[in-house]
């Protein structure tokens, strides 16, 4: 069985955005029961958890003796060694797998860096000059994405580990008003954490939070 770490207690606040949340949920759809291992943020830096992560990150996948970081290889190797996150078709998994790709490196860096700024960058004098900045690069791929998805419930036909990682990557703007413009896409993130694969792991994230708030 295989083992992840997560947050002891993740700066989120139990919203499912710690990165954790995406391989829960890609073992939650394949059916797949793991272990976690929570890792205090002084642990993170420490040579036990470096030796999993160059990094000092989470989540890091442990199974046998394979160790992983980085959520895309994660959950990649998840789909490929279980049914249910990759199309059987060799194109439409190709496709699937790009998506995975597209979540990572086309949509995420600037919601990851419009989401710095409005946590750590308020009581900068240049940040109201900035702000409109970082939201129109954000506008720029939702509307990309928008149009893709536009008479789709999912990316690429059925619901895949692409859709997977778009839907975790777009819940960061869920406190940035920025998804109400675009209603496809709010609907479609919906239809992502509608999945009871998805409730799941939101669930087992955020009992942490709760228990780690209560100690």
């Amino acid at each position: 069985m295989p083992t992840i770490t997560a947050f002891e207690n993740s700066p989120d606040r139990g919203r499912g955005q710690a990165r954790d949340m995406r391989v829960r949920w890609a073992l939650e759809e394949v059916g797949q029961p793991y272990d976690v291992r929570l890792v205090s943020f002084a642990a993170m830096k420490q040579p036990a958890h470096l030796a999993l992560n160059p990094f000092g990150q989470i989540p890091t996948y442990e199974d046998g003796d394979l160790v992983l970081f980085e959520t895309g290889a994660i959950v990649l190797h998840i789909a490929e060694r279980h049914a249910g996150l990759l199309p059987t078709d060799a194109n439409a998994r190709s496709r699937a797998i790009a998506w995975m790709f597209a979540a990572l490196n086309t949509l995420e860096p600037p919601i990851v860096e419009l989401g710095m700024a409005m946590l750590f960058e308020r009581d900068q004098s240049w940040y109201a000059e900035r702000l409109p900045i970082l939201q129109e690069r954000v506008r720029t791929r939702l509307g990309e994405l928008s149009r893709h998805i536009s008479e789709a419930d999912w990316l690429d036909g059925a619901f895949s580990a692409g859709d997977l990682m778009m839907v975790t990557v777009l819940r960061r703007l869920n406190t940035s008003g920025l998804l109400d413009e675009y209603p496809e896409i709010a609907a479609y993130v919906g239809r992502g954490e509608a999945r009871p694969a998805f409730r799941r792991a939101f669930e087992a994230q955020l009992a942490v939070f709760n228990a780690a708030s209560r100690s």
